[in-house]
């Protein structure tokens, strides 16, 4: 296994961690099997955000006696009300649930401690302005956090917390398919130089935010680095060819500022399934070929989250609509976590008024008004 700095933090993390989300679907002896490989493999970061009582209860017991071994990613501000997640601001809740993690991983600090999911410029500008961000860093003054950092899927929010000299490290989402710029006539255009040596074909405002983390010292964990699975088959890639989870990992670790993708393990097997990424080839390793090559219509009409669509006069987030939409429509039952998030935008599918302006902006000739109203149906409460 392979470590890499996390910024300026200090911290030296392996660059394939364990995004412990997927744990929550097994019992205790299948979470000490999943993490009891983790360790074996050199895994050291594990990313915790979700409440649900049970599971961090598990990996409490799995991590015990070998906390020191593990860099916890530890959220403020994910709580469980009521038999459900439900993302809070309200201070007497958030530390009730703080403490909850605490006591349940049997630990007394976190070394990253995470305010947990900003996608929105406005309400980042509450947190760091307000009562939210003075908790972390009195949490940080008495050692209960490390360093303080943010988990988001909105590069406009990461910039503003790269900058903020806040905010030491970020938790966001990182794969071709969210970072892609859309198509040209010719796919194979985007590939004619070194991938790996440039941003071409990243939405401009990602590769900014890559830029200005490197640039600042300011360390990157990645979620989401397999799009909940759907690049792995060819009928659910928006390339319309399938990538493995080494060629997955591999575009993830050679962004810019990323020192760890944090992947989701069901089994032991998956966690080998990652780390054979440390003694994979170059060949295995090469997403740009794979990508080059796709068929040029795989991108029609199919979202590729490019953001095109904007501006919504109703105020919506499209892509973030149709990311949540996806990756429901990769599940068997929609994930309580999945509608929470959805609920939690300031305006989502059941806002769209059908205007369809978004639709003449789409250079893939999606059908938006249509997605937003079946994305309400399937993730309204």
């Amino acid at each position: 296994m392979k470590y890499r700095e996390l910024g300026n933090t200090g911290l030296k993390v392996s660059e394939i961690g364990l995004g412990a989300e997927w744990l929550e679907r097994h019992n205790a002896q299948e979470v000490k099997e999943v993490i009891s490989c983790c360790e074996k493999a050199g895994i050291n970061i594990l990313d915790c955000w979700m409440p649900q009582p049970e599971v961090r209860t598990n990996i409490g017991a799995a991590i015990k006696g070998n906390r020191e071994h593990w860099i916890i990613q530890g959220h403020l501000g994910s709580t469980w009300q009521g038999g459900q997640y439900v993302r809070t601001r309200e201070l007497e809740k958030v530390k009730a649930a703080f403490q909850d993690l605490l006591d349940r991983l049997g630990t007394d600090y976190i070394d990253l401690g995470m305010i947990h999911f900003v996608d929105e410029v406005s309400e980042f500008h509450r947190i760091m302005e307000g009562e939210f961000l003075e908790y972390a860093k009195t949490l940080k003054k008495q050692g209960i956090i490390r360093h303080i950092g943010m988990s988001t899927h909105n590069p406009e929010v990461g910039k503003l917390a790269a900058e903020s000299n806040e905010i030491e490290m970020l938790l966001f989402s990182v794969n071709p398919a969210f970072d892609m710029l859309p198509a040209t006539e010719n796919i194979d255009d985007y590939f004619q130089e070194s991938y790996d040596d440039s941003l071409k074909g990243i939405d401009p405002k990602r590769a900014e935010l890559y830029r200005i983390c490197e640039q600042r010292g300011v360390g990157i964990t990645v979620m989401k680095g397999y799009a909940g699975g759907r690049l792995f088959k060819k009928e659910t890639s928006p390339f319309g060819t399938a990538l493995t989870p080494v060629q997955c990992i591999h575009y993830a670790l050679t962004r810019p500022a990323v020192a760890s993708i944090l992947a989701g393990y069901d089994t032991p097997q998956h966690v080998e399934e990652a780390v054979a990424y440390e003694t994979a080839t170059e060949e295995e390793k090469d997403y740009a070929s794979v990508l080059a090559n796709a068929p040029a219509h795989a991108y029609y009409g199919q979202c590729t989250y490019c953001g095109h669509c904007a501006p919504c006069p109703s105020g919506i987030d499209i892509a973030m609509v149709n990311k949540f939409y996806d990756l429901a429509l990769m599940q068997p039952e929609v994930p309580a976590t999945l509608k929470a998030h959805y609920q939690d935008l300031s305006a989502n599918g059941g806002d769209c008024i059908g205007c369809k302006s978004c639709e003449e902006r789409c250079p893939f000739g999606v059908s938006i008004a249509e997605r937003m109203e079946k994305a309400h149906a399937l993730l309204k409460a």
